[in-house]
Formats: structure tokens, C-alpha cells, sequence
């Protein structure tokens, strides 16, 4: 039973935190270090990022099937149109840390994932996201230029406490994009991200051939996908109004609990 629960907090905390820029890593690390839980293990940590992956998906689904119609149809037409370039921008995008978590993934989990490595990004970057956000011009509409910025950008999040959402929505407010536009950008452009790293942790799990208890997995990504899929709705409708600096004091208390824990 405690592990049924522990699963399932540890979901809940997963997809709570996935989508919102606060660092998913700064929030997994505190029940072992907290509570001394131990890791879930690969298995567990592919199921939860399936159960977000179909968050977003699903979220977006409308935004991503006229994508996938309007790519259609640029190819079969060989025309150029908008959902052509929303593609090449996604695309774009995501090579930067594609590359980047390849060449770097096993230097990141060796010599990055301490609590004082993720209790600094977890600071630094939050006060990052606070400039960024009072800064901000909102003067800008989304373009090449602009995707190309965000998702080297988006390079930094291979470093724990970072997050993927908050450095790619920082940067994108860094560019003069307004909050909501930079928000759903950086949604839209987690599918290709949280899709490739779950391949690869699929391999990795088929090929380290452990047993797998799949009814828990199961529930795991189920609770997952619906509170991710919950957050991101709930995120979208108050950005405007409540603005980013609740998640930057949020995100200072957090690193330095995290301090605390590491001295």
C-alpha cells in the first residue's frame, strides 16, 4: 500500500509541476530527501511523462490535428501556409536540445543532480523568470526568429531545477511575446520534447528487461495525465491576470529550502 501511495503522490506531483515553471526536478527530489522515499525507477519515470505527454496532447488536441492537416496539405499541394511554419518552428525548436540531451544526458546525471545544483537553477532561473516577466514588452509576434531563440533556450533545461516551461516561457517573454502566447508556445513545443525523452526511456526500460508492474504504472499515468491536463488548463486561463511573480516567490522559497536541506 505506502507504495501505491507514494506512486500516486509522486504523479500528482509530476503533473503538477510539469507544465507549470517551477522545476519538476526541484519538486521529485524532496520526497527522498524529505521523507527519504526511495526512486521509483525507470518504469515508474516513463509512465508519468507518458501520463503528461497525453496531457498535452489532449489539451491541444485541436491546435495539433489542424497541424497535422494543414502539413498535409502543404505537402500534397506544395504550397507554403501558417501550420507549415508553426512545424518548422516546432521543429527547430526542439533540435537544440535534442542534440544537446544526446551528447550531454549521462554528464547531467553523473555530476548534476545534486540539491545544491538544483537548489541554484531552482533560484537563479526563478528570478530570471521574474525579470523576464516585469520586463516584459509584449511587442512581438511568434516567428522564426523568435522559435529559434526559445528553443536554445530550451538547451538549459537538461540542467536540473531548471525547467523546461519556465526557461522557455522566460525567453520567450525575453523576446517581447506576450504571457499567454509564450505560454501556449512552450506547451506546444513539449510535445516533441516529452515525446522524444519518453522513446528513448521506453528503449532503455525494453532493454534493461526488469519486470514491470503494469496496474500500477497504469494508474501512475492516469493520475499523471489528469492533473497535468488539469494545470495547464488552469494555467492558461489565469496567466494574464495573475502574471508569473506568484511562481517566482514560489520558486525562491523552494531553492532555499533546498539549501537548507543541502547545508
Amino acid at each position: 500500500m505506502t507504495d501505491w501511495l507514494q506512486a500516486i503522490l509522486l504523479a500528482v506531483l509530476q503533473g503538477l509541476t510539469e507544465f507549470l515553471p517551477i522545476s519538476s526536478s526541484a519538486h521529485l527530489i524532496l520526497p527522498s530527501q524529505v521523507l527519504g522515499w526511495a526512486d521509483q525507477g525507470l518504469a515508474f519515470d516513463v509512465a508519468v511523462h507518458v501520463g503528461s505527454l497525453l496531457a498535452v496532447v489532449g489539451y491541444f488536441r485541436k491546435d495539433l490535428l489542424e497541424l497535422a492537416v494543414g502539413g498535409y496539405r502543404s505537402l500534397s499541394s506544395g504550397g507554403w501556409n501558417a501550420e507549415s511554419d508553426m512545424i518548422l518552428w516546432l521543429f527547430l525548436a526542439t533540435l537544440p536540445v535534442g542534440i544537446a540531451g544526446l551528447l550531454l544526458d549521462d554528464f547531467v546525471a553523473a555530476e548534476l543532480r545534486s540539491v545544491l545544483v538544483i537548489a541554484i537553477t531552482t533560484l537563479v532561473f526563478g528570478l530570471l523568470l521574474g525579470w523576464a516577466d516585469s520586463s516584459r514588452r509584449e511587442d512581438q509576434v511568434l516567428g522564426l526568429r523568435i522559435a529559434v531563440l526559445v528553443g536554445c533556450a530550451q538547451v538549459l533545461a537538461i540542467i536540473p531545477g531548471t525547467s523546461r516551461s519556465g526557461i522557455t516561457m522566460t525567453a520567450a517573454l525575453l523576446c517581447g511575446l506576450e504571457r499567454e502566447t509564450a505560454a501556449r508556445f512552450s506547451f506546444l513545443l513539449s510535445v516533441p520534447v516529452i515525446g522524444a525523452a519518453g522513446t528513448l526511456q521506453v528503449v532503455r526500460l525494453l532493454s534493461a528487461g526488469d519486470s514491470v508492474p503494469w496496474l500500477l504504472l497504469l494508474t501512475a499515468t492516469l493520475v499523471s495525465a489528469v492533473t497535468a491536463y488539469l494545470c495547464i488548463s488552469w494555467f492558461l486561463r489565469l496567466i494574464n491576470r495573475i502574471g508569473f511573480m506568484p511562481f517566482v516567490i514560489y520558486r525562491c522559497l523552494l531553492g532555499l529550502v533546498l539549501l537548507w536541506l543541502w547545508w
